[in-house]
C-alpha cells in the first residue's frame, strides 16, 4: 500500500470542485489502468538507506539538467487543458514555478497561449509533436524562439490515443456537444464554472490559430488529428536541424531509444509512460530507468517522469540514474484544488519531504545522491 498523503488530499478538495468528467480525466488512465497502478507500487518496493553522524546542516537540492539549473529536482510537466481545471490555468503554474525556481513545460493544448506563459518570467519549455503539416510545426517552433523559450520537449508516445475507459464512459471527448446530463454535471459546479468563464469562453490558446473550431474540444480534436503516426527517427533528425536550442525527447521507455535519442542528437530524454495515460499495460518508469541509465552512459540528460508522490520517490529516482523528476498529476491537482498557491504548495510538499530524506540518508545534495546511486538504496 502507497501512502500519497498531501496528494490525495488535494486531489479530494479537487475533485470536489471540479465536474466528475474533468477529475476523471486528470486521474485516469489507458485500458484497466495496470500501468498508473504498477508506477506507484514500483516505488514501493525501495527504501532509502538511513545513515547517522554525517553533518547535515545544510541540505542543497540545487540541481541542473537540460543545461538548467533549479532549486527544486522537480519539473512541472506539459500537461493539456490545464486551464479548463482552475482560472489561474497554466499562466499560474507558471509563476509558482517561477517562485520555487523549478521549470516547467508548457502543453501543446494548453488553454493559455505558450507567449503568455513565458511571459511570467519562468523557465519554461515549450512541449511539441511533429505535425503532419510541418508548417505548423515550425510556426509552433518560431513562436517558441520569439518569446524567448530556449527548450522543447517532443513527445513521441502518442502516435494513437488510446481508450480511456472513464473519459469513454463521461462522454469528454464529446464535449463540443455537451448532452443535458453534462450539462448539469458541469452546471452543478457553479464556482468552477463562474471561473472558467472570466475570460470568456475558453479556447486552446497555444493552438487557436491552427483551426477553425471554436471550443476547446473541436480544437482538440483538429489539432490531434495532425499527430503524425508515422513519425520515425528522421524525424527527430529533421526537427535537430530545425531547432537550436535544448531538444529533450519524452516518452522513451527502452535502452535502444535511449541510445537512439543519443545519436539523433537529444540534449536529455524524459523516462515516461505517459503517467499510464497510453500503454496498458507497460513496465513502470522506474523499473526502466538503470537500464536506461547504464544504456546512454551520461550521454544526454535523464528525467523520470510517471509515479512521482513523495520526497523518498524524488531521492530514489535520482540514485537509480535520474537527474531530476517530472510531475503531472501532483501541480495539476494543485492547482484544481487552490490555484497557484495551490501548485506551490505542492512542491512545497515534495521539497520538504526530499529535504527529509536525504538529510536522514546522509546524503547533503543532489551530486550525493546520484554518486551514491543503488548503494543508498534498499530493495525490498
Amino acid at each position: 500500500m502507497v501512502d500519497d498523503g498531501a496528494f490525495i488530499a488535494s486531489a479530494r478538495k479537487a475533485r470536489r470542485r471540479l465536474p466528475r468528467l474533468f477529475a476523471d480525466y486528470i486521474d485516469g488512465g489507458a485500458h484497466g489502468e495496470r500501468t498508473m497502478a504498477r508506477n506507484r507500487n514500483s516505488f514501493a518496493r525501495w527504501g532509502v538507506v538511513p545513515h547517522a553522524l554525517r553533518d547535515v546542516s545544510a541540505i542543497d537540492l540545487t540541481t541542473r539538467c537540460f543545461g538548467r539549473t533549479w532549486k527544486l529536482p522537480v519539473f512541472l510537466a506539459p500537461v493539456g487543458f490545464a486551464g479548463m481545471f482552475h482560472h489561474h490555468g497554466e499562466r499560474g503554474a507558471a509563476h509558482a514555478a517561477r517562485s520555487r525556481g523549478v521549470g516547467m513545460g508548457v502543453s501543446t493544448f494548453s488553454i493559455a497561449p505558450m507567449e503568455k506563459v513565458a511571459a511570467t518570467g519562468a523557465d519554461v519549455m515549450a512541449q511539441i509533436y511533429v505535425l503532419r503539416d510541418r508548417a505548423l510545426t515550425r510556426d509552433m517552433l518560431a513562436r517558441a524562439r520569439a518569446c524567448g523559450i530556449t527548450g522543447i520537449i517532443l513527445t513521441v508516445d502518442t502516435a494513437i490515443t488510446p481508450v480511456r475507459e472513464r473519459d469513454v464512459r463521461n462522454g469528454f471527448r464529446h464535449l463540443s456537444r455537451p448532452t443535458v446530463l453534462q450539462m448539469a454535471g458541469l452546471l452543478n459546479h457553479p464556482a468552477w464554472v463562474a471561473g472558467l468563464l472570466r475570460g470568456g469562453m475558453p479556447v486552446v490558446g497555444n493552438i487557436d490559430a491552427y483551426t477553425t473550431a471554436r471550443n476547446v474540444m473541436g480544437q482538440a480534436r483538429d489539432v490531434a488529428a495532425q499527430i503524425d503516426p508515422t513519425l520515425d527517427w528522421d524525424d527527430l533528425a529533421w526537427l535537430r536541424e530545425n531547432w537550436n536550442g535544448t531538444l529533450v525527447v519524452k516518452g522513451v521507455m527502452c535502452p535502444e531509444d535511449a541510445v537512439r535519442a543519443a545519436d539523433a542528437g537529444a540534449d536529455g530524454i524524459v523516462v515516461s509512460n505517459h503517467g499510464g495515460r497510453q500503454m496498458d499495460p507497460a513496465p513502470a518508469t522506474l523499473d526502466v530507468l538503470p537500464g536506461i541509465a547504464a544504456a546512454v552512459g551520461g550521454r544526454l540528460d535523464i528525467m523520470l517522469d510517471s509515479g512521482i508522490r513523495r520526497g523518498g520517490d524524488v531521492v530514489t529516482a535520482l540514485a537509480l540514474g535520474a537527474h531530476a523528476v517530472s510531475i503531472g498529476r501532483p501541480w495539476v491537482w494543485g492547482l484544481a484544488a487552490g490555484g497557484a498557491p495551490g501548485v506551490a504548495a505542492a512542491l512545497d510538499v515534495l521539497a520538504q519531504e526530499t529535504r527529509d530524506v536525504m538529510a536522514l540518508a546522509g546524503l547533503r545534495d543532489i551530486e550525493a545522491v546520484r554518486a551514491a546511486g543503488q548503494k543508498a538504496l534498499w530493495r525490498f
